[in-house]
């Protein structure tokens, strides 16, 4: 599972020229599932992201998390993170998971996300949207349940 995580100040998805989704301070990740990934991978990346200390303290060193901070958290699932760039210059995304059992293991990492007390908005799964944002900082990481980043 792989997942790039942005500090935002806002975010918003529209899907069909409609905004289903909306944040202000918090973090935009995109999620994408791989085949073999495991409910393990689902937790590792939950706890992950909620610890991740990238957000700013009184000293303006990146210290805090977003428990700390009371941010929101915005999903948007991406299987294109899943994608094989080493050969020629088509991406394969052979290594994405089914459609089915990545809907599952995103729906999953939400529920984990607010089982903790978080506010999650998502995008809409397997859909064409728009994400607008504002990346502050800016700050972006990557995160990978397998740790081949």
């Amino acid at each position: 599972m792989r997942a790039v995580i942005q500090r935002v100040s806002d975010c918003s998805v529209t899907v069909e020229n409609e905004l289903i989704s909306r944040i202000n301070t918090g973090l935009l990740v995109y999620l994408g599932v791989e085949k073999g990934d495991k409910d393990k991978d689902t937790l590792y990346m939950t706890n992950k992201i909620a610890g991740l200390r990238i957000f700013n303290d009184e000293q303006g060193k990146m210290n805090l998390s977003i428990s700390d901070s009371g941010g929101s958290i915005l999903v948007v699932s991406q299987f294109t993170l899943c994608a094989d760039t080493r050969k020629g210059n088509r991406p394969s995304y052979n290594n994405a998971a089914d459609p089915y059992y990545a809907e599952k293991l995103y729906t999953d990492f939400i529920s984990h996300l607010r089982n903790r007390g978080f506010t999650v908005k998502t995008g809409k799964f397997q859909s064409f949207m728009h994400v607008t944002y504002s990346n502050t900082g800016p700050v972006t990481i990557l995160v990978d349940s397998r740790k081949t980043f």
